[in-house]
């Protein structure tokens, strides 16, 4: 049994699990590469943010599953979730993450649709007669 740090991240309606073992820098998500599940090389970068902020770049294996929202969502979550990983890891890590605000999660999500209304807000063409 491998010993790991746990950290669970959000963004929207995304909800990242992410592991952090240590090794010698092997990401993957969701069962593939990091560089296969995101294909854009700056979703890639903002999931290693937390990892260069706290220069800890190639000392950890990072396992993640991450489900719901979009790709860009889940990227955000998993930021989210290795900034807490990384503050479990090693407490120093925690002032330089939350310095450049990874550890608070982005409340931003979309808005019920209402009652009587097409969408959130846009209500159905008003007609006078």
């Amino acid at each position: 049994m491998k010993y790991y740090f746990y950290g669970t991240g959000r963004r929207k309606n995304a909800v990242a699990r992410v592991r952090l073992y240590t090794g010698r820098g092997k990401f993957t998500v969701n069962g593939k590469s990091l560089e296969e599940y995101f294909p854009s090389p700056s979703l890639r970068g903002v999931v290693e943010e937390p990892l260069n902020a706290t220069s800890t770049l190639g000392n950890f294996d990072v396992a993640t599953t991450v489900r719901g929202g979009g790709i860009s969502g889940q990227a955000g979550a998993i930021r989210h979730g290795l900034a807490r990983a990384l503050t479990v890891a090693d407490s120093n890590n925690r002032s330089p993450l939350k310095k450049l605000g990874f550890l608070t999660r982005d409340p931003r999500m979309k808005e019920r649709r209402k009652y009587g209304l097409k969408k959130a807000r846009k209500a159905p063409q008003f007609s006078k007669r």
